[in-house]
């Protein structure tokens, strides 16, 4: 007898729309005391974090998205230069306090500049479409607008695989006191259920976020964790390592199919067929994000070997019109 086809075994979603780690870092059983006692400033996440950061002017927050809240508030009002495209609520959260954003999709650091405002955001790399901005580019846009009394602000949150091109050692320094720099555990690390952030900035704005957070903003086991996922410099060097190489494998599959960008988590593909596509890969249970309205489909990397061959066979099966 031929079974019923209403019963056949589906296969697991694959599920790569999103932009973390598949392999994140082993949390190991925490101390009681981080369930049972209120979190403590002099636990050492700090400083774990200034040596893994290179800087120690930095404040921990309940994940970057509580950073991006609270910042805006803290700054004078005006226009906001904001580097798009922009998947999280970055252009959002300056608009509801007042400020004025103008959104350059695309656009370079010296088109920015040249829009004469007082502020200047964008997210290193961009988490839409992977494009990334030069470490020298962007240490001469803040020297740029500290000229004028103004300030970069940069979300790093994607750029822990090649922590050469981050400029977070800069941030509030001596050397670029209007930089803020915006730093996550979500992605690299693989821990977003944590919601553990950084800012890193001039030590002035810092204290007046603090003032404005609260006190035991990011719970203490998560501050555990955060803590030794920040000094596990092995599992750091071997994963920057295998997601490097995942991300060539996955810009490398997604090539044929149209203009790649990529970067050590995710590839952006930009194809007139974006959505065409997203529809084939869901019909074998392959879920990537198309941003719509537009061309452009990101896909996350798979977490396993099986993963990889899904989806490229996903591809090769793919037929466009």
């Amino acid at each position: 007898m031929t079974p019923d086809a209403s019963f056949a075994v589906r296969p697991t979603r694959l599920d790569l729309s999103a932009t973390g780690n598949p392999e994140g870092w082993p949390v190991p059983p925490l101390p009681a005391a981080a369930w049972h006692d209120l979190p403590d400033g002099d636990d050492g996440l700090e400083a774990a974090a200034a040596a893994y950061y290179g800087n120690a002017n930095l404040l921990p927050v309940a994940g970057v998205l509580a950073a991006i809240r609270l910042l805006p508030a803290q700054l004078p009002r005006a226009v906001v230069a904001c580097i798009g495209p922009f998947a999280s609520p970055h252009v959002e959260a300056w608009t509801q306090v007042g400020h004025r954003p103008r959104l350059l999709q695309n656009a370079p650091l010296p088109r920015a500049l040249a829009a004469a405002t007082p502020y200047v955001l964008l997210a290193n790399p961009n988490d839409l479409s992977a494009c990334q901005h030069s470490h020298a580019a962007a240490v001469d846009a803040a020297k740029q607008l500290k000229k004028r009394g103004g300030w970069l602000i940069v979300d790093e949150s994607l750029i822990d695989p090649t922590p050469e091109e981050s400029l977070t050692p800069l941030a509030g320094t001596d050397a670029a006191p209007n930089l803020i720099v915006l730093r996550s555990l979500d992605h690299f690390f693989g821990l977003a259920g944590a919601r553990v952030g950084f800012v890193c900035a001039a030590p002035d704005l810092l204290t007046k976020m603090a003032a404005a957070m609260g006190p035991w903003t990011v719970a203490g086991p998560s501050r555990a964790a955060a803590r030794l996922a920040l000094l596990d410099g092995d599992w750091q060097a071997a994963t920057r390592a295998r997601l490097l190489a995942a991300g060539r494998r996955l810009h490398d599959l997604l090539a044929p199919l149209g203009e790649v960008r990529s970067t050590a988590l995710f590839a952006s593909l930009t194809t007139p067929q974006a959505s065409e596509l997203r529809d084939h890969l869901a019909r074998h249970d392959i879920l990537v994000h198309h941003f719509e309205p537009g061309s452009l489909l990101r896909c996350g990397l798979p977490g396993d070997e099986a993963g990889w061959q899904r989806l490229a066979a996903a591809l090769e099966a793919w037929k466009p019109a």
